[in-house]
């Protein structure tokens, strides 16, 4: 027996062969449940007598990640009644449950002390608790989804359980979601089989292959404190991605602040960013304080981070190192709790090269980056997006909701869209209040195309003019009309840039 090799996940237990059989037969047993009660009670008995604890609890979060639930409890030998009480939406005062859920770090202490440490969501018992494991529960997108945790009121090391119990975790996730898609009425099964938008979009609209990737994105950064950077096309709902990643994460509670780095100049943004103390300058007759003390505990949305002054970004900087805020006019600094969402439609490395970013900046914000991708590579969303803006617009102008022509659904499922959604969003609202007849028609639509793309009579030498222009004049109006971004982005000079925008009767009018 002594020279078998051992599993590493076995080292710290003890006995290991005979704890890897039981493990087994607990695997064996957790795949023969027939429902779910039985198999997240199968899940706490389990954990509670592998690990020799008298008390294991199973706690779930919703699907829209906002409500942590007691789901199972064993204790003292007995499965214990389930709680229809949830906790907080912000786990506010489980500093041990939010930091192994926000974390996703498994927490094992051996020396619990009620002192120090919040234990207000473990039963009361005859003995105090001494001892703890706790380990966040993964899903199949490898996203945490619950907690799974082993109190003991002898002082153990606990540690040497995880590894084993978050495979058995995961392995009991998956076998719910597996029960709960087989015992779905069959209904259920064909609403779900169309795509609507759900908790897995975090309450954004679509369905494609891209916006998959940035719902995955954000469920990554939800429970985590570290700041994103969300970047593409002008109109493609940076802000609303900001926003979701709020309302979904731990500080949902706290404040969701706004400021554009764009709408203000210098001075006045670092006061209204910072604060200020009376007499900081004229005017200042009393103190104020800042946007970062406004969102302390919540989260600071900085769109159009780009513009920001270099000055400033220095000062940004130093919060996002330090926590650290001082107002102008102080010489004191005090900390804050902020979570720090930037947005730009800018690339910023290209402004990093060209000394108008600063380079420690971009690095600390583009920790987890996100991109947006702009409406013309998510085309699979355009119809389904201009549905909701037109029952929307005819809600607030309390109408019946309007029929859609298939004309038109072919109409704009063929336009490029270059401001992206927010441009699709005007153009559903002003059709529908065009709209007469309850029928939304193409000539509702103020599309922008071009005179020539119906004519099937041009020569080669046309034909590549008519691609340039169109490719110029999505790239203006992507740099929203600047002609010296638009020609470093397309690798020309500026001077050619313009040659070519005169050769092809491109006015600004027409950005």
């Amino acid at each position: 027996m002594s020279s078998l090799k051992v599993p590493p996940m076995f080292n710290q237990v003890p006995q290991p062969l005979r704890y890897a059989e039981a493990l087994l037969q607990r695997f064996a047993s957790l795949a023969r449940a027939a429902n779910s009660d039985s198999l997240l009670g199968g899940l706490v008995e389990a954990a509670a007598q592998l690990s020799g604890c008298e008390l294991s609890q199973l706690y779930l979060l919703d699907n829209t990640h906002t409500r942590l639930t007691l789901s199972a409890e064993w204790q003292n030998g007995l499965l214990q009644p389930r709680e229809s009480t949830s906790l907080p939406s912000d786990y506010d005062g489980e500093q041990l449950l939010q930091y192994c859920l926000c974390q996703n770090q498994v927490l094992s202490l051996n020396e619990l002390d009620s002192t120090l440490h919040q234990t207000s969501f473990l039963p009361d018992a005859a003995q105090p608790w001494r001892s703890l494991l706790c380990l966040p529960l993964l899903d199949e997108q490898k996203r945490v989804c619950g907690l799974l945790l082993s109190a003991s009121q002898l002082s153990r090391d606990l540690q040497g359980f995880a590894g084993s119990f978050g495979h058995l975790g995961g392995f009991v996730i998956a076998q719910l979601h597996l029960l709960q898609r087989l015992r779905a009425p069959h209904s259920e099964k064909l609403v779900a089989s169309i795509p609507t938008p759900c908790a897995s979009g975090y309450g954004l609209i679509g369905d494609s292959p891209r916006m998959r990737s940035v719902y995955q994105l954000i469920g990554k950064v939800l429970h985590n404190p570290v700041s994103v950077l969300l970047t593409g096309e002008t109109g493609t709902g940076k802000e609303l991605v900001a926003r979701a990643i709020h309302d979904c994460g731990f500080r949902r509670s706290s404040a969701f602040i706004v400021q554009n780095c764009a709408s203000l100049p210098e001075n006045l943004l670092e006061s209204e960013l910072f604060g200020y103390r009376k007499g900081a300058f004229t005017g200042a007759d009393r103190d104020r304080k800042g946007l970062f003390d406004a969102a302390d505990g919540g989260t600071l949305f900085l769109d159009e981070i780009g513009d920001m002054p270099l000055a400033l970004q220095a000062k940004l900087l130093r919060v996002l190192q330090e926590g650290e805020v001082r107002p102008l006019g102080s010489t004191d600094t005090h900390t804050v709790d902020v979570r720090i969402v930037a947005a730009t439609h800018r690339d910023l490395r290209s402004l990093v090269e060209e000394g108008r970013f600063r380079e420690d900046l971009f690095y600390r914000l583009s920790h987890f980056p996100i991109e947006l991708p702009p409406l013309r590579e998510r085309a699979e969303d355009i119809l389904r997006l201009a549905r909701h803006f037109a029952d929307k617009a005819s809600t607030f102008l309390q109408r019946d909701a309007c029929r859609w022509a298939d004309t038109t659904l072919e109409h704009l499922a063929s336009y490029a869209f270059p401001g992206n959604v927010r441009e699709l969003k005007g153009l559903v609202e002003r059709a529908v209040l065009l709209c007469e007849g309850g029928e939304l028609l193409p000539e509702h639509f103020n599309l922008r195309r071009d005179s020539s793309s119906a004519d099937n009579t041009l020569n080669l030498r046309e034909r590549m003019e008519r691609v340039e222009r169109n490719l110029l004049l999505d790239c203006l109006r992507k740099n929203r009309g600047n002609q010296s971004q638009a020609a470093r982005e397309l690798g020309l000079p500026r001077r050619t840039l313009l040659y070519r925008m005169e050769r092809l009767s491109i006015s600004p009018a027409d950005v």
